[in-house]
């Protein structure tokens, strides 16, 4: 399970998630990526299990890259627990995923491979994704005789 060593506060605000993705919305490793359409919390077991799915399809073939990674302590109070007597204790972590993130990266296997590997990871997921390739940036160049 994902999650961090050690943090600065164990317990934090729930915020929002406004907005699109400012960092982490291009392809940087791979060839075919998945990306969110919707703002979501997506919880360490998800993560994992999305991960676990993408690479025994590709039969560990490839590269898988995990782009998200949860850091941010979700806190429950027990059940039958009165209200009042502060915040209850972290019982998971999720990553804040917002609109336009890249969550995985795959790279080394052909495309038809690639989609359906991140296919079958999107049902692991608790929001719409969409599977993206990879642009390559082609220079122009005018000659000129």
């Amino acid at each position: 399970m994902l999650m961090p060593k050690r943090v600065k506060r164990r317990r934090v605000h729930r915020g929002r998630m406004k907005g699109r993705a400012l960092r982490g919305n291009t392809i940087t490793y791979g060839e075919y990526g998945l990306v969110a359409l919707e703002p979501a919390w997506v919880t360490s077991n998800q993560i994992e299990a999305a991960r676990i799915a993408m690479t025994r399809f590709i039969k560990r073939n490839g590269k898988v890259w995990v782009k998200i990674f949860p850091d941010k302590p979700v806190t429950e109070k027990p059940a039958e627990t009165r209200m009042g007597s502060g915040k209850g204790s972290p019982e998971y972590w999720v990553a804040v995923v917002k609109p336009g993130r890249i969550m995985f990266e795959i790279a080394g296997v052909d495309e038809a491979t690639a989609r359906e590997a991140l296919r079958l990871a999107m049902h692991k997921l608790p929001l719409k994704c969409k599977i993206m390739k990879k642009v390559e940036e082609v220079e122009e160049t005018k000659n000129e005789d």
